[in-house]
């Protein structure tokens, strides 16, 4: 995270400043004087409001949550570890060398000019190894980490609602897979970072703790297909409302309450495991169709496809 020396650059540019709009004010010139009180006076406010938001970035990232741990042992059966790494293909996109378990950290920097923000490590070579398995189901749902910090761009706000067997099995996979040494750089905002987490420009996503037990609902429903579409996140690209999105930071999917109407069950599943749609088009390589793919049987997918064909159709 941004030194606190480094917010003493805008601090000195906000005196420096506020000091030549005095000397402007004094001036016997009457146009040095008030056009220089006006471009200084500005400049002053706009560092000033730019160092506040900054510093609350700051405080947020740095905040201690409270969100409790759960005294959880996971089991790690067979039938665990293969539910768990089906799931964890959803989770490759962003935390994986090969967007392929294992899920050894990503090399790409999700801060960009930011700062520095890698989706870490989470084999067992990784910091997780420290980890009791209430911290990082805790860390999936919830946001949070192992210190208690508000964890960066984590999509916990779609994670919520896994259930526990879900969540566990997740965990399991997660302890069982190879041990892959990938050293990544820390997480560090810049002071441009600071400004994007207190402007809400990057999100923490931290979320309520969880105090009840959490079913997933009956599968074969579309209840169950909106479960699944909420932990593969695709609101983040597609909008909240499935109608295109509008995220500047993230590529913009289409309407799919316009696209998948037109569709039968057996499109959507060929589209998910071939990357071409109806009409022959090849998705785009931001698509993680091979993901899901890879995460989600024939039956799951037409969950899915139940719960997006039954959206209200929306024009935009």
């Amino acid at each position: 995270m941004t030194n606190l020396v480094t917010l003493l650059v805008p601090i000195v540019l906000i005196v420096l400043f506020a000091w030549l709009a005095r000397r402007a004010w004094k001036s016997r010139h009457a146009v040095v004087k008030w056009v220089g009180v006006v471009l200084t006076g500005i400049v002053t406010l706009m560092l000033t409001a730019f160092t506040l938001v900054a510093v609350i970035g700051l405080t947020k990232f740095n905040a201690q949550q409270s969100n409790p741990v759960a005294d959880v042992q996971v089991t790690s059966s067979a039938d665990q570890i293969a539910r768990g790494e089906k799931l964890a293909y959803v989770c490759a996109n962003c935390h994986s060398t090969t967007g392929n378990p294992p899920l050894d950290g990503s090399a790409n920097n999700m801060a960009g000019p930011f700062g520095t923000l890698y989706p870490p490590n989470l084999t067992p070579a990784g910091s997780i190894k420290d980890w009791s398995d209430g911290e990082i189901i805790r860390a999936i749902r919830e946001g949070v980490d192992d210190t208690g910090r508000a964890l960066i761009v984590m999509p916990s706000d779609k994670f919520h609602g896994l259930s526990d067997a879900d969540v566990q099995d997740i965990v399991a996979y997660l302890r069982s897979q190879p041990a892959v040494s990938h050293d990544l750089p820390d997480t560090n905002l810049n002071l441009f970072g600071d400004f994007a987490l207190g402007a809400g420009f990057l999100a923490t996503n931290q979320q309520p703790p969880i105090a009840q037990p959490v079913s997933a609902p009956p599968i074969g429903t579309p209840e169950y297909g909106k479960y699944l579409v909420d932990f593969s996140n695709c609101q983040t690209c597609h909008g909240q409302d499935f109608a295109g999105g509008t995220n500047n930071f993230v590529v913009k999917g289409p309407n799919l309450t316009a696209i998948v109407p037109g569709w039968s069950e057996s499109d959507f599943v060929k589209t998910i495991r071939t990357g071409v749609d109806p009409t022959g088009h090849q998705l785009i390589t931001a698509m993680p169709w091979k993901q899901f793919s890879a995460a989600y049987t024939d039956a799951e997918l037409g969950d899915m496809y139940q719960y997006l064909h039954g959206l209200k159709p929306i024009q935009k």
